[in-house]
């Protein structure tokens, strides 16, 4: 008969180990081992079955630096972004290169805005500096620094984005009526640092982070000034513009002109495969919503939960030029099931 691996949780000669649950669980890995190599556990009574070892070898690793392994590929491409521009800043020596690789990177971090979001949701690594590090590449793509996003949205418009007497990211006019895009684009982008400050100064636990990191972006951003102002302009200071106000206006899509105080009511939902694949799942707004704090590869499955509850007109395209793009069998899908509703409500004669 196989004997089954015998772990510190039913060693009566050594007491259980605080958060220990199996020694394959990748949460678990990291306390089990340490408490292996202060002699809390025997080496004899680690593993009796090779494979629980072998599979933990290779989980733990990632699981000990990242909170969701599925964080590596986007993170492998912002950072390799990151890593271009330092190559083209201290490269590149005509306009023309410039002016390529602006309108290039333009392009492709604007969809850096919503990894910049979900980090600032939920931290990406376990590890506090290199969450700050991340949050530099993000800063010089996106303009958006560390913990802006945290005062401005998390603590802010998330809070308050069924009240638009208090939402951070309103969309109502004074007198309650109905911003356009370029309107709200610009009252968001002059207002939102300020508005992120007066914030940060209710919240001192994000305050060090906040000014603290700003300060060091704004070193950097100076800094590469003084080596080369034109390389800097282009490859840094215009892109970090740029990201901050496409974000500005991508954000007027997911609430305008839906004024309620039902959360499965008062955001538009996008089920464009390529643009949820882009944006990490942004499109199941209405999930971010519900579940602010839920890992962004987890928002399709728990939307599927409440996908009954949201109305059919609150599924929409994605802007233009992403609406060009392959939607997917997702789309395709959810039109399926608005017809299957609008079916079983229509009248029978």
């Amino acid at each position: 008969m196989m004997s089954r691996p015998v772990g510190p949780s039913n060693d009566r000669r050594t007491g259980p180990v605080p958060g220990f649950r199996t020694p394959c669980h990748p949460q678990s890995w990291g306390r089990f081992t340490q408490a292996v190599s202060q002699g809390t556990i025997q080496r004899s009574l680690l593993y009796r079955d090779s494979r629980c070892l072998s599979t933990a070898s290779w989980i733990s690793p990632t699981m000990n630096v990242f909170r969701y392994r599925e964080d590596g590929l986007p993170v492998l491409c912002i950072v390799s972004l990151s890593l271009l521009d330092l190559l083209v800043f201290f490269q590149a020596r005509g306009v023309w290169q410039l002016a390529l690789w602006l309108m290039l990177g333009i392009g492709l971090k604007a969809f850096i805005c919503s990894w910049n979001h979900h980090h600032q949701h939920l931290h990406t690594f376990h590890q506090p500096v290199l969450n700050r590090l991340l949050e530099i590449c993000y800063a010089f793509h996106t303009g958006i620094t560390t913990n802006a996003w945290v005062l401005h949205h998390v603590v802010g418009h998330h809070v308050n984005y069924l009240d638009q007497t208090k939402d951070e990211s309103a969309w109502k006019r004074r007198d309650g009526s109905t911003m356009g895009e370029l309107e709200y684009t610009v009252v968001v982008a002059l207002t939102g640092y300020l508005r992120a400050v007066r914030i940060a100064l209710r919240y001192p636990r994000y305050q060090l982070g906040f000014f603290g990191m700003g300060f060091v972006i704004l070193a950097l951003l100076g800094g590469a000034f003084v080596w080369n102002p034109l390389n800097a302009m282009c490859v840094f200071a215009i892109p970090m513009v740029a990201g901050y106000v496409i974000t500005c206006w991508h954000t007027y899509c997911h609430h305008a002109g839906l004024d309620t105080q039902n959360p499965y009511e008062a955001s538009h939902n996008i089920m464009h495969r390529t643009y949820n694949i882009l944006t990490g799942n942004l499109g199941f707004h209405t999930a971010h919503h519900v579940k602010p704090k839920l890992h962004w590869s987890k928002l399709p499955e728990f939307h599927a939960t409440i996908a009954d509850r949201i109305p059919n007109h609150l599924y929409i395209e994605p802007f233009f030029p992403m609406s060009l793009l392959p939607a997917g069998g997702v789309r395709t899908s959810a039109r399926r099931r608005e017809v299957s509703r609008a079916a079983a409500t229509c009248p029978h004669e």
